[in-house]
């Protein structure tokens, strides 16, 4: 049995169910866990899709203190709580590897390999691979310290993480915040310590995992023999469909993505019809449009 987690706002169950239904496509035995960080849990039973409540985790001084701090920031609560779920889901003894995903996460191809990879390492890191070229656009150069090496969207881990795990935590637990000054990115710039932190964290090469726009230019999109390729090498594993991301495709600026964003936006319209694509664009937060914006003018 694969485990999977994701954390999720009531109002965002839908991404979730898409989620899960293109774990459930790759045809292996695998359950994901979700916690609902709002007090509306589904009553949806279903043998490979468990739930769980603030209250069925709040059995830490660290998970205690991120509740107590974060509650009325949903969103600061979800990015805090991965390091408590993904802890907790591992006491369990059934679970002795889980991948954290968030969920608007899609898988496209098999997955298996990032378990296997948690047979050998005990942390699994997917870089962001923004460009890093010293003498062409450096903006994207410097975000790479500004917003983190790695992108907290996805990790594995295996139990001799737990060292790892409660570190990450605890530092959730003293800021989640976006402050550059400070060198601070939500839960996120943490994660540029790992490998310090831990000896066998690994860094994921395949750059089929987590495919996003912030990583166009590292990792091309080339067509091959009717087949979107990352680099013209790596079949894509999953795509990273946050706000930016869908933007780039609906706006031409990632065409060989769009085919993936149909299957994964036929796969949200399952659980809420009445979806448009234009709607999962609503969603980005305003500072982080205004922050797009920014972006947008500065690196042209």
């Amino acid at each position: 049995m694969y485990h999977f987690c994701t954390i999720t706002t009531a109002d965002h169950l839908f991404k979730v169910y898409a989620l899960f239904d293109s774990i459930k496509n790759q045809n292996h035995a695998a359950h994901l866990h979700v916690l609902v960080v709002d007090d509306y849990i589904p009553d949806t039973n279903l043998d490979s899709l468990s739930y769980y409540s603030l209250d069925n985790i709040r059995n830490s001084t660290v998970a205690k203190e991120i509740i107590s701090k974060y509650s009325r920031d949903k969103d600061k609560l979800r990015w805090a709580m991965k390091a408590v779920l993904l802890k907790h889901l591992l006491a369990q003894k059934e679970i002795e590897k889980i991948l954290y995903v968030d969920n608007d996460i899609f898988l496209f191809n098999d997955y298996v390999f990032l378990f296997e990879h948690l047979n050998q390492y005990s942390f699994l890191l997917t870089p962001h691979n923004y460009m890093r070229n010293p003498h062409k656009d450096q903006i994207w150069l410097e975000a790479n310290f500004r917003v983190g090496l790695y992108n907290a969207g996805f990790v594995g881990v295996n139990r001799k993480a737990i060292e790892g795990l409660e570190w990450w935590g605890g530092c959730c637990a003293y800021k989640t915040e976006r402050n550059a000054w400070r060198g601070l990115h939500d839960d996120q710039k943490y994660l540029d310590l790992m490998p310090v932190i831990l000896d066998d964290a690994y860094i994921v090469r395949h750059k089929g995992c987590n495919v996003a726009d912030w990583n166009n230019h590292v990792c091309p999109r080339v067509e091959v023999d009717g087949e979107i390729l990352i680099d013209g090498e790596f079949p894509i594993i999953f795509v990273h469909f946050n706000a930016t991301t869908i933007r780039s495709i609906i706006t031409g600026k990632e065409p060989l993505l769009e085919k993936h964003f149909n299957t994964y936006l036929a796969a949200l319209q399952k659980s809420k019809p009445q979806l448009k694509k234009e709607d999962l664009l609503v969603s980005a937060r305003w500072k982080d449009t205004i922050k797009l914006i920014v972006w947008d003018i500065l690196t042209k």
